[in-house]
């Protein structure tokens, strides 16, 4: 059996248009981001039931690491004070530019970052009640202006500052060794704790008394 030249057309138009389809190159996915948090599996670690969050969330006492000195004491006393927060990363950023002057900022990522005290305090002359709070500061070039706001378990990004029942302009320091992490840790003073909060080159510290 033969077939003519025009019989071999629509054969040979149908092949071209089966390899056309198998070479298109396949697109990726998008990448889903919302505010810091990124839908991101590791290789070998897929979780069903939660992304992979970028900014981890971190917690930090006065006394410092008072888990572990309770672990080892049951009777200890209870702490003074602790922060929640989550731990966003420059990923080759400057603080400078991540953050803009004279607007409101969460101190972290995701969740608005709390600061409980577990017994009254004073912070630059302002008695504090203790009690869970969310701890926001509005970031000027030489100084922050930190708020205490009760408006607790909130996303980070918005503030009503109707809320806030303190406030307190600390001095910032520039040209420190640079952070990639964004960190916040309590030091301990000789009336009380600094909160140090820090990334890349930028320090800020925060003096808090406990009262007797």
């Amino acid at each position: 059996m033969t077939f003519s030249k025009f019989a071999l057309v629509p054969l040979c138009c149908a092949f071209l248009f089966a390899c056309k389809q198998k070479e298109q190159p396949k697109t990726a996915p998008p990448k889903i981001v919302q505010d810091s948090m990124v839908n991101a599996q590791p290789e070998n670690a897929y979780n069903s039931y939660a992304s992979v969050d970028i900014s981890p969330m971190d917690m930090s006492y006065f006394p410092v690491d008072y888990p572990k000195l309770k672990m080892a004491n049951e009777e200890i006393a209870p702490p003074l004070v602790r922060v929640v927060y989550s731990r966003p990363h420059l990923g080759k950023r400057h603080f400078h530019d991540i953050l803009k002057y004279g607007a409101p900022w969460r101190l972290g990522a995701n969740e608005s970052t709390e600061i409980t005290f577990y017994k009254n305090a004073t912070i630059l002359g302002k008695k504090v009640q203790a009690g869970r709070y969310i701890l926001y500061c509005v970031p000027q070039p030489d100084s922050w202006t930190m708020a205490l706001n009760t408006n607790i378990d909130t996303w980070g990004l918005k503030q009503d500052s109707l809320k806030d029942v303190n406030r307190f302009e600390i001095p910032v320091s520039r040209n420190n060794p640079p952070l990639e992490f964004f960190t916040m840790v309590f030091e301990k003073t000789a009336t009380g704790a600094d909160l140090v909060i820090g990334w890349d080159d930028v320090i800020a510290r925060m003096p808090i008394v406990f009262n007797p």
